[in-house]
């Protein structure tokens, strides 16, 4: 059977966990760690010292290339046994091991997958700030070792972006094209390398990307330090942990609050950086008000209209809430002291963070819209093609709101899932 008819395999590869799952489907397959657990004991062996003692080394390295696992099976051999070596190959978002990379996308393809590489077309996730090379180096791991017949790596910030639209157009009741399209700021913030990302009819403008320091990792140890911090409100709960009661006005239904300072704290980072890091003071929309302003000026009503988040770390409770209400305001306060300078009358700013319940997938969702749509064989890299090709030729290619709409079309469950 042709690769063609076959569903594509869509794979994106986070700091903290990487997604995998075939095109069509409304969520992955398998959500598992991005880490790789090698036994690298064969190769600390006393015999194979010797330079003469070949063969021991070659067996040795057969054993220590075999010997390793991935995701939650790797952390479970690393506490069962002391003979792994826990090793991250994606480090703030970008590939630093390609080794590790190589044996993690072949566990991902055979033991989880369990697909022949060679009959699927595959559609990789790269960084905003990527380099040329690594693209390079991901499309010779795919074709040289995987043989695969085709390959896409595709921008995150643009899957995020095609993700917020599949669900403002399934939320949506009017047909027309009232809803926002691939123009908005994809705020996608996971476990490493927070990134924000203007987008512009399906093109990242790579000059005014921004970046935050703090990620989710920085959040879990925030916490943590709270708790070894706050250790004697739990001995004295009663002097430290407020009791508050109340009557809901509705409903007339009284209830009871345990207000503590850990409660609030952890994702307070995004908004007081200052109170995790004095080196950083530079509070989220803040950076999002400055990363849009230095966005082309014909853009900036659309890019404070569509604000959409993405990753595990924007998942709080009324995050897109604080969010939008704190932009708001320092849109507002630029616009009446812009009246007030030229005494003019600016029109009103609409500013609108798009939240929606796949934040956390949002990437992976965005590259299963993608390779649905017929055109995506075309635009994926054939492996035919890639003899003559000049070294670090990948460039961005645009994402049209049609594949979206094509997918919501095709697939009416689609709706329901998001």
């Amino acid at each position: 059977m042709d690769a063609t008819a076959r569903p594509a395999i869509v794979i994106d590869n986070g700091t903290g966990y990487s997604k995998l799952g075939f095109s069509g489907n409304s969520e992955p397959s398998f959500t598992l760690p991005t880490v790789v657990a090698a036994n690298e004991s064969f190769l600390d062996q006393t015999e194979l010292l010797s330079s003469a003692n070949w063969i021991a080394q070659y067996n040795a390295g057969i054993m220590a290339d075999l010997d390793f696992f991935i995701g939650d099976e790797a952390l479970s051999r690393l506490r069962s046994s002391g003979l792994y070596t826990l090793r991250r190959p994606i480090r703030h978002g970008q590939v630093h091991d390609w080794d590790t990379m190589e044996r993690f996308w072949q566990q991902c393809i055979f033991n989880y997958l369990r697909c022949n590489p060679e009959e699927h077309y595959f559609l990789l996730t790269d960084s905003p700030v990527s380099t040329p090379e690594s693209r390079e180096c991901t499309g010779e791991i795919m074709f040289e070792t995987f043989n695969v017949p085709g390959l896409y790596i595709s921008v995150q910030s643009v899957l995020s972006l095609s993700a917020g639209y599949a669900y403002l157009k399934s939320i949506s009741d009017d047909d027309s094209d009232t809803v926002s399209d691939m123009t908005g700021v994809v705020v996608d913030i996971g476990d490493g390398a927070p990134q924000i990302v203007p987008v512009v009819n399906g093109y990242v403008i790579g000059s005014s990307i921004k970046s935050f320091p703090f990620s989710g990792s920085d959040v879990t140890q925030f916490v943590s330090q709270l708790l070894q911090e706050f250790k004697k409100h739990d001995r004295k709960p009663d002097k430290y942990i407020k009791h508050w009661s109340a009557v809901k006005p509705k409903t007339g239904v009284p209830y009871t609050i345990d207000i503590g300072y850990e409660r609030f704290l952890g994702p307070e980072i995004f908004f007081n950086p200052e109170i995790y890091s004095a080196d950083f003071s530079t509070p989220l929309p803040e950076l999002i008000d400055n990363c849009v302003q230095s966005a082309p000026i014909d853009t900036r009503r659309a890019l404070y209209k569509n604000i959409v988040l993405s990753g595990g770390s924007t998942m709080f409770k009324d995050f897109h809430k604080r969010l939008q209400t704190d932009i708001k305001k320092i849109v507002d306060d630029r616009v009446a002291a812009t009246n007030a300078r030229h005494r003019v009358e600016v029109r009103p700013i609409e500013v609108n963070v798009v939240a929606h319940p796949i934040q956390s997938y949002a990437v992976w969702f965005g590259g299963s819209l993608a390779a649905s749509n017929p055109d995506f064989f075309e635009f994926s890299t054939q492996r035919r093609t890639t003899r003559n090709m000049e070294p670090a030729s990948a460039e961005q290619a645009p994402f049209s709101k049609e594949c979206t709409e094509f997918f919501l079309t095709t697939h009416p469950l689609a709706g329901e899932l998001i």
